[in-house]
């Protein structure tokens, strides 16, 4: 493992059915006091679990639990990290040194924060290949703000199911956003590259990550997505909107489903209105209530 002075950050809520495989990423190869459990209160055995492994456990309330300013504390709890690597608790193992090689990255001074490619799950949808495939190729890259008049807004893409940060570039930009629904990597991405620090795709360290979300689910999380685009707009401003990237995925979606899986085309095409129309009255959201929020948001609990 790298000589890197780096801690490993699992936030958690009820983990321990995807502890045999969290831990299998984790236990052997790296030192169990480097591991942060963040746990909002679990009511099954994952804090326990976690001790029992010998990681260090720090306990929140879950109505407290917040995409980025949970993450945010784990930075403030961690001083001493030069590195911090950032994983969720569903993500799998793919090789045991994913984490070792996402390290190196970091060997450029210059890169701020790099993330691995995401594999689909091996019981995962077509739907789930194709989108692991569009957003995380075979091919390393490095961005710079420069990347911007090409990619756009993904420039700004990085996922923290698997990313990593040096913990001087973060507190130098601010840190984590504690008020963001969610989307606080893309976020702090963005200030990052703004701040003239590079950011690293390493394709060469993978895990194991991918959903199945029902149409209602990508509702949700568009509408979510929406909010956050809405009360964070000068991403937009800085980096262009997504729509365009957006269109290209359903296109390539639509191409790699004909005509091997055809019959999965009407659903794919439900699934994408349900997109677009959440993400627009994610735009919207000043003009609804914050019941309506509520109902129409998949994190709940940031309206309270």
């Amino acid at each position: 493992m790298s000589a890197v002075n780096f801690f490993v950050v699992v936030p958690t809520l009820n983990a321990a059915n995807d502890w045999p495989r969290l831990t299998s990423l984790l236990v052997g190869s790296i030192a169990a006091d480097r591991v942060l459990i963040l746990d909002s209160s679990s009511t099954d055995q994952t804090a326990n679990l976690a001790a029992a492994a010998g990681f260090r456990v720090h306990a929140i309330p879950r109505s407290e639990f917040n995409h980025g300013g949970t993450r945010q504390l784990a930075v403030e709890l961690l001083p001493d990290a030069e590195i911090l690597v950032f994983l969720t608790q569903d993500v799998g193992l793919a090789q045991s040194d994913a984490i070792s090689l996402l390290l190196q990255a970091f060997v450029d001074p210059a890169v701020a924060a790099a993330f691995g490619r995401q594999l689909p799950r091996r019981e995962g949808t077509p739907s789930e290949a194709h989108a692991r495939v569009f957003n995380y190729p075979a091919q390393s890259s490095v961005r710079t703000l420069a990347s911007r008049e090409q990619l756009g807004f993904k420039a700004i893409f990085i996922s923290n199911s698997f990313a990593a940060y040096r913990r001087d570039a973060l507190m130098a930009v601010g840190g984590f956003p504690g008020e963001v629904i969610f989307g606080e990597d893309t976020i702090t991405a963005a200030k990052l590259l703004l701040a003239g620090w590079k950011i690293a795709y390493v394709a060469e360290a993978k895990v194991y990550h991918s959903h199945s979300y029902t149409w209602m689910q990508e509702f949700r999380r568009y509408f979510d997505i929406g909010v956050l685009h809405h009360r964070e707009s000068w991403i937009l401003h800085e980096f262009g909107g997504a729509g365009g990237e957006g269109g290209r995925f359903v296109r390539s979606e639509l191409h790699a489903l004909w005509p091997t899986h055809w019959w999965l085309i009407p659903s794919t095409l439900v699934h994408t209105v349900a997109k677009l129309v959440g993400y627009r009255l994610g735009r919207m959201e000043s003009r609804l209530s914050v019941r309506w929020k509520r109902r129409l948001s998949m994190n709940r609990q940031f309206w309270r």
